[in-house]
């Protein structure tokens, strides 16, 4: 069943080794650790996606932070980026609570899948091209068992948005010509022989940057998960608690 193929799937990301360059750098992340988390033993391996496999809506990042997801085991989990993600979640009704810390939180996503086009931690927080497009299948197969019940995805960022236009493509998708442009609030629509098609929508990464900056507000943030939440059919609440009719 697909649970299992879902599960199966997150256990062989965990394993790879396929990118020399990433292998030694989380691993040396692992090994030195960061003051401020000099007791904890760091996960130091790929990062598979986080929710559940009848997910309608998809969000697509970047790659695990060295000291964030590279640390705990779970996307955006143990860093400001997911701070600000979850928080956000949670406002809408996406996620159980409004903080994700550990892999063992009870965190839990409601209609919602969260993962990114590299599973392992990079120098610099930049993955080569090389290295983008080696992790590349394993995102296509992702893609491929949350085909059932996908209906909207929200990417984080322009890296993010050209590392995943080739994906949807080997998945089946058909993405227009010329490529969509990446930006902030960008709506795409990716047909599919016999399906309906599959809502692509683009939105400024949840770096730290980008928040302490103001380029991405939480609010901005908001409205684009909660517009990708619709075109999925997931209900979100207003800022009262109230569900909103969809």
């Amino acid at each position: 069943m697909e649970t299992s193929g879902l599960a199966r799937l997150d256990r062989r990301i965990t394993g790879c080794r396929a990118c020399p360059r990433l292998v030694a750098w989380r691993e040396e992340v692992a090994r030195t650790r960061r003051p401020a988390f000099a007791d904890w033993t760091y996960w130091g391996r790929p990062v598979p996606g986080f929710g559940p496999p009848d997910a309608r809506l998809l969000i697509i990042g970047l790659a695990p932070a060295a000291h964030g997801g590279n640390r705990t085991g779970r996307m955006f989990t143990g860093d400001r980026s997911g701070d600000v993600l979850y928080r956000v979640l949670y406002e809408l009704g996406l996620a159980s609570q409004p903080t994700s810390v550990t892999a063992d939180d009870g965190l839990a996503l409601h209609g919602v899948r969260v993962t990114s086009p590299v599973h392992c931690a990079p120098p610099a927080n930049k993955p080569t091209p090389a290295e983008r497009d080696t992790c590349r299948p394993w995102l296509v197969r992702e893609l491929g068992l949350l085909r059932p019940t996908l209906r909207a995805v929200v990417v984080l960022g322009a890296f993010g948005w050209q590392a995943t236009l080739p994906v949807f493509t080997a998945a089946g998708w058909t993405v227009p010509r010329p490529r969509p442009a990446f930006g902030h609030g960008a709506h795409v629509l990716l047909d599919a022989p016999d399906e309906e098609p599959l809502h692509l929508f683009g939105c400024y990464h949840v770096s730290q940057r980008n928040t302490f900056t103001g380029r991405l507000t939480p609010d901005m943030l908001r409205d684009v998960l909660r517009t990708a939440a619709g075109a999925a059919g997931l209900p979100t609440t207003d800022e009262s608690g109230t569900a909103e009719i969809r």
